[in-house]
């Protein structure tokens, strides 16, 4: 049922162009870190990736109708994947790997067209959504607070500019916390520099040609091995429900029923064919961000037009190579500080979704259905962070054989099953809006 969420501002007639262009800047650079840290991680290009972000996200814009503010970015799910296909045969037949993912998601679109939401729906009644919507904020406090470690202060001081500019903040400035939580303490981060001890290096943003400023992402198309897109379609299929995961958070955050309004099957198509035509164009895969979720719980700006806009900005600063520059200066401290907020949102937003929902927390299968998400979910994620320093346990993964999975995925299949077989299931999803 859609519960009424009160929001500050609701499109272009409130706020005006101008202000609507700032919005969606903020949500480029609320992406940005994790984005990018993908093809860091990888080996990919960076401009490919913010192109193939944009290209996606506004595919999602349309094909959900306009109603699911939503930017879609690079997945860590499938990390371990590229590496391994990358690593074997080269990185053409990985993001054939991907191309074959996107269409695991169309796939499954179909069947919520043939056998309905409500049905499928019973799969994620509150008490697993819940914690999962939980689990993907606390899950990635690790690295946010990784990144605030190196700088302490200069954490502290964007996690106080946030808040401030959020309670206390008045009209456009109040819904501009991330942008001026990021400025705001990199101005106060070079003016140390400047007269003391260097928090930001600047030899990044030297330039010795045109191609320094402005440049062409390298695009290039996929090879296609069927082991490698069977592997990326597992993997696939686990990334689904951290999908469904998403569109409850971003649901419960603007208080609507997007999984009955546009649909799974619209949100799917939207994530999966985006993810297929990164993979065509030498991107990696898709995910609906959480960092985005977080500004739109944290703004209260829900108006996906706003993720439209950001998604424009992406794709022309994929040809800016002196953006990508400018923004590897922005010290990893006051990217751990907005982070800790936002994931802190989202997080907030599952108790809500837990609480709203009227979770009994008397019955002792409801509980054993949200520990045993929560517990599994940090637990792969803790553990692999101390246990290693490999790419692929420093973001959290199970491993069987060559496959890996995400901790927040091996929670949510944990999850699901364990409510599915224990008595006493009452949930029946309403999909009336």
């Amino acid at each position: 049922m859609e519960k009424k969420v009160e929001g500050i501002y609701d499109g272009f007639k409130e706020l005006g162009t101008g202000k609507m262009m700032v919005l969606g800047l903020q949500h480029v650079f609320a992406m940005f870190g994790a984005t990018v840290l993908v093809p860091i991680i990888c080996g990919m290009s960076i401009s490919v990736t913010l192109f193939c972000a944009g290209i996606a996200t506004i595919w999602f814009f349309f094909i959900t109708k306009r109603k699911v503010p939503v930017f879609l970015g690079s997945s860590f799910a499938f990390i371990g994947a590229i590496l391994g296909a990358a690593g074997t045969l080269g990185m053409p037949y990985a993001t054939g790997g991907i191309v074959s993912a996107g269409l695991t998601y169309v796939v499954f679109a179909l069947l919520f067209a043939i056998f309905g939401a409500k049905r499928i729906m019973k799969l994620f009644p509150p008490v697993v959504t819940g914690p999962i919507i939980m689990l993907i904020g606390l899950g990635l406090s690790y690295f946010a607070f990784n990144q605030a470690s190196n700088n302490w202060w200069l954490a502290i001081l964007t996690i106080i500019i946030v808040i401030a500019v959020n309670i206390w903040g008045k009209g456009m400035v109040k819904i501009l916390p991330v942008l001026i939580g990021i400025f705001g303490s990199y101005i106060v981060a070079s003016i140390v520099t400047a007269f003391g001890p260097a928090w930001i290096d600047f030899s990044g943003l030297k330039i010795s040609s045109f191609a320094d400023v402005i440049s062409v992402p390298p695009f290039f198309l996929p090879k296609f091995d069927f082991g490698t897109m069977l592997t990326f379609i597992v993997v696939a299929v686990a990334a689904l429900v951290e999908h469904i995961g998403d569109i409850c958070a971003i649901g419960a955050t603007c208080g609507k029923n997007f999984i009955a309004d546009p649909g799974l099957t619209r949100t799917l198509l939207g994530d999966g064919i985006g993810t297929s035509i990164a993979g065509m164009l030498g991107g990696p895969a898709n995910t609906t961000y959480s960092e985005n979720t977080g500004v739109v719980a944290l703004t209260r700006v829900y108006d996906p037009k706003v993720m439209f806009i950001a998604a424009c900005i992406a794709i022309i600063l994929s040809f800016v190579s002196i953006f990508e520059a400018f923004v590897n200066t922005i010290p990893a401290a006051i990217i751990g500080g907005i982070s800790i907020v936002l994931y802190g949102m989202i997080s907030a937003t599952g108790v809500r979704t837990v609480v709203e929902s009227k979770v009994d927390f008397k019955n002792m299968r409801n509980v054993l259905v949200a520990a045993l998400i929560l517990v599994t979910g940090l637990g792969i994620q803790t553990s692999s962070a101390m246990g290693s320093n490999s790419a692929e346990l420093v973001w959290g993964v199970v491993k069987v054989g060559t496959l890996s999975f995400s901790g927040l995925a091996t929670a949510a299949i944990v999850g699901i099953v364990v409510n599915a077989i224990l008595p006493g299931k009452d949930y029946e999803f309403d999909d009336q809006v």
